[in-house]
Parts: C-alpha cells; structure tokens; sequence
C-alpha cells in the first residue's frame, strides 16, 4: 500500500514526542501506516470495523489505537469524542462530512497540523465520487481553515489517475 505523496511530503511536521495523530476514515490505513512507520503515535478511526480488525491483526496495530467510530450518526456520539480530544494532528484523505469540520478543527491542539486531501465538484469530469455532498466547492476547504496557518495548498487536476482535488496542510494557531 502506497500512502498520499501529500502526506510524505509533510510527514515531517509530526513529531514522536508531540502525542497522537488521528487517520480520520482511515480505510485500510495506509497513510497512518505510513506515519506510524515514523514513529508517530497513531489513532486509526474508520466505521468499517473489517479494517481495523485487518490494521490489528496483519499492521501490527493495538487494539487501543483503533476506533470504530460513525461520525456521520444522528447522535453525533463519535464527533463529539472526537471534539474533545487534544491531537498532534488529523489527517483525511478521500472523506468528506461538512458537519465534522468543527469537532475535527477542536480535536486539534494549538500547533497542531491537519493534512487534509479530497475531491472537488470538478471530478464529476472523472466518475466517482459524483455526488454534491462529497465534492468540494471551489475553495471551500481553505476558506474552511481561513484562521488556520496554511502552509500548503493546491486545487485542481492531477494525473495518473486523473482526479480534482483540494489539498491543504496547516496548523492551528
């Protein structure tokens, strides 16, 4: 499993000593892999329990350091733990949920770093995902950090495979 060239080329600003990083919809956890291969401390939350079951079993992984969590319930249990956490960092890749971003922009501590990559409305050009609700308007996702220190960030098309995406790394004041 290959991890984002996004976060391999920021995976620098996480630090051993400076506590946990959450790989946010971590599917089969590729890009917290990655950290934890750094020595990062790395909490993998997915709603997909097989994953983490897999993350355990063949990454080794502790079972503490998994979380089965649905932020996307009506009871919005799983964001507002999430909201109450003090993380080194949140890193996303391909998940989009409008109504996580205040609990995800809390989970962070001060100077703490979100990298954070998803599709744009531009996509549609390209298939899936389609869908309004999991495409990004045309700069919603810096606008989203606008009081955030943006260090890095891009929107638009990349190739191979060809896809629209916004991408931004930053750290909260």
């Amino acid at each position: 499993m290959v991890s984002a060239q996004l976060l391999q080329d920021h995976q620098h600003l996480f630090k051993p000593e400076q506590g946990q990083v959450l790989d946010l919809a971590c599917g089969k956890g590729q890009n917290g892999l990655y950290l934890k291969q750094h020595n990062i401390d790395m909490l993998f939350a997915d709603i997909q329990q097989l994953h983490l079951d897999h993350l355990v079993t063949h990454e080794d992984v502790a079972q503490g350091n998994i979380w089965c969590a649905d932020f996307e319930s009506e009871t919005q249990n799983d964001a507002i733990k999430l909201s109450k956490m003090q993380l080194q960092g949140v890193i996303i890749f391909r998940y989009l949920h409008r109504p996580l971003f205040d609990a995800l922009k809390k989970s962070v501590k001060a100077g703490g770093f979100v990298i954070y990559e998803t599709f744009t409305k531009q996509n549609k050009q390209f298939g899936r995902p389609n869908s309004e609700q999991f495409l990004l308007k045309e700069g919603e996702l810096k606008s989203l950090f606008q009081d955030w220190e943006i260090l890095f960030y891009f929107e638009g098309i990349q190739h191979n495979p060809d896809r629209a995406i916004a991408q931004i790394v930053c750290r909260k004041p």
